[in-house]
C-alpha cells in the first residue's frame, strides 16, 4: 500500500467521514484556509490512481468514494509507525506513549480493559 502525503490523507479524512462526496463537498469540509477547488481534485485524482479511492458519473462530475477502509489504513499505518521507530514492538511504543504522555495507571488500566474487550 501506498503511503498518503498529509494533503492526500486530509481529503482521504473527509471521504471516510462523508462516504461519498464531490469535490465541492472535500472542500467544504476541510478547515480553513480552504484549498483551491483544482488543488483538491488533483489530490483526488492522485488518491484514484494509487487505489485509494473511486468514482461514480453524476452528471457532468464525479462523485468520490474510499476503496480503501480507514480500518486498514489505520493499521497499516500504526504497523509502520511501530516497525520504523520501534524495532517492530508494540510494547517499546505503549512504554514510549505512557512516558511521554504521563499517562496514569487508571488511564492504563482503561486501555488494557479496552484490550481485552477486543480480544
Amino acid at each position: 500500500m501506498k503511503a498518503l502525503t498529509k494533503a492526500e490523507e486530509d481529503i482521504m479524512q473527509v471521504l471516510w467521514q462523508l462516504e461519498k462526496a464531490n469535490v465541492k463537498d472535500i472542500i467544504n469540509i476541510l478547515p480553513e484556509p480552504k484549498p483551491a477547488y483544482n488543488t483538491v481534485s488533483t489530490i483526488v485524482r492522485i488518491l484514484e490512481s494509487k487505489g485509494f479511492v473511486d468514482y461514480e458519473k453524476q452528471g457532468k462530475g464525479h462523485v468520490y468514494f474510499p476503496i480503501l477502509k480507514k480500518q486498514d489504513y489505520s493499521n497499516q499505518s500504526l504497523n509502520k509507525l511501530v516497525e520504523n521507530y520501534f524495532q517492530g514492538s508494540f510494547k517499546s511504543m505503549v512504554s514510549f506513549f505512557v512516558k511521554k504522555n504521563d499517562i496514569n495507571i487508571e488511564e492504563l488500566e482503561n486501555i488494557l480493559n479496552e484490550i481485552n474487550k477486543n480480544q
